[in-house]
């Protein structure tokens, strides 16, 4: 006689940041046609093209820093990890002869080493060095803002780096878009540096923090790094921004897209509907979005169903 069999269940491992599997259950099951639904009216999801979702993101950074340039007004923006795609922002701006001499960015993180040293500009594989070779090089230089506006983090400038953002009236626009962990620039779900109650977590500014080892592995994919998987390539620790900074912006625009080098895979698929759809939580750090006035843009492959696909293998 045989045997009923036993369900086989499990607990995540311990070394994932949210292991709630009723909630992650739910979140799962979302549907593409779902996603887009949510309880506050300013919380915007769509869901774009893949071709198109890139295009967009750097016509409305296009579109903000022309609109207020031409009505005279500072633009503050806090800027997501540099790719050559802000090639395409500065030939827009000079094509349209947009004078950008208001423009205020800040890079929203930086690499730092195992002893909290910043990496320096001149390291080539880093937020700073890349943002300005790809942005800021590639302006007009009689269009172009004074260097001293291209905020970068350093050593010598974390400890003031989000006074500085407040000083100017804080940011205008933040850009983001979730990590493995659900992070927001490099604020860790499980980093100590950013231990503490949500109300706590929520008034917390930039610092050097930890890395998590599922965004270490996620950046060794990145070109830089050789796409490889190359966990020694990235360095333990980063420079970010923190909460405050992403709350007291006046707006915000948060784009899901990354998937394995275009394909279907994508690690990205499960972290978004937890990110939109999940409890707002420090352990999920891009929730906190879902309580301010956000534009969320996911890709089609983001949005996708989460199903078995045995077509891509075991």
């Amino acid at each position: 006689m045989k045997t009923k069999a036993r369900p086989f269940t499990f607990a995540p491992a311990s070394f994932i940041p949210f292991r709630d599997t009723r909630v992650i259950a739910r979140v799962r099951a979302i549907t593409r046609e779902q996603i887009t639904k949510h309880r506050n009216p300013d919380f915007r999801i769509r869901v774009i093209p893949d071709a198109e979702i890139e295009f967009l993101w750097i016509t409305d950074m296009f579109f903000r820093i022309k609109t207020a340039m031409e009505a005279g007004k500072p633009f503050v923006a806090i800027m997501p990890n540099p790719w050559p795609g802000y090639q395409k922002l500065a030939a827009m701006l000079n094509r349209a002869k947009v004078d950008c001499r208001k423009l205020y960015t800040f890079n929203m993180d930086e690499y730092a080493d195992e002893n909290g040293r910043i990496a320096p500009e001149s390291w080539e594989f880093g937020f700073g060095y890349a943002f300005k070779k790809f942005f800021w090089s590639e302006l007009d230089r009689r269009l172009r803002p004074p260097e001293k506006q291209i905020h970068i983090f350093t050593d010598k400038n974390i400890a003031s780096y989000g006074r500085m953002m407040a000083d100017l009236g804080g940011a205008d626009i933040c850009y983001s878009g979730p990590g493995w962990t659900g992070h927001l620039a490099f604020i860790e779900p499980d980093a100590p540096e950013f231990a503490g109650s949500l109300e706590e977590w929520k008034k917390m500014g930039p610092r050097v923090c930890t890395l998590s080892p599922f965004t270490i592995a996620q950046n060794s994919l990145h070109g830089c790094f050789g796409s490889s998987g190359d966990l020694t390539a990235v360095p333990p620790k980063a420079a970010t921004i923190g909460p405050a900074e992403v709350i007291a912006s006046k707006h915000r625009v948060d784009l899901h897209s990354i998937s394995v080098n275009g394909s279907f895979a994508s690690w990205q698929r499960l972290t978004t509907r937890l990110v939109l759809h999940g409890p707002v939580t420090p352990r999920v750090p891009e929730s906190i979005l879902q309580t301010l006035r956000t534009d969320v843009w996911v890709s089609e492959t983001s949005a996708a169903n989460i199903e078995t696909r045995w077509d891509l293998g075991y």
